[in-house]
């Protein structure tokens, strides 16, 4: 059986617009150069944030896993120190999004053993958009496996 004619046409008309859609779509994404975030207008992004060694961050997120372990698992866990600290990429998802510093330390622990943390500073990241966001996890401590595998969620 031969297709109509008006198949024919109908058939050729949805593959011109299909291809002309993906062929807009594709030069949306690329024809705008990138940009740092905080040259957007509506984005009050200044592109400064704490280095990873930062005391109150390293306090914040101590606290934090002292919250964690001692009210949702019932565990006496506690950080201790931090050693070997490092940055290990900076706004490494690219200018156009928000700013972040990713960094990874050794933390101490009081049962005596060293774990790896990896942590990423946010800019305007906090409650509501005030003040920076941390985002941390303990390899071998993400129990709800937010972060999976090994903590590569935080990281760049």
């Amino acid at each position: 059986m031969q297709p109509t004619r008006r198949a024919i046409v109908a058939a050729t008309i949805f593959s011109f617009c299909a291809s002309l859609a993906l062929s807009l779509c594709a030069g949306a994404a690329v024809a705008r150069p990138l940009q740092p975030a905080e040259e957007f207008f509506t984005l009050p992004y200044d592109g400064r944030m704490p280095a990873c060694d930062d005391w109150i961050t390293l306090q914040e997120i101590a606290a934090r896993l002292h919250d964690a372990e001692a009210f949702g698992f019932n565990s006496p866990l506690q950080i201790t120190g931090f050693t070997a600290i490092r940055e290990t990429g900076f706004r490494s998802n690219g200018p156009d999004l928000v700013p972040r510093r990713f960094c990874a330390a050794r933390a101490m622990f009081n049962d005596q053993r060293e774990r790896t943390l990896k942590y990423n500073l946010i800019e305007r990241g906090g409650f509501a958009g005030i003040g920076r966001g941390v985002e941390w996890c303990v390899i071998g401590l993400d129990r709800y496996h937010a972060y999976s595998p090994n903590c590569d969620g935080v990281g760049p």
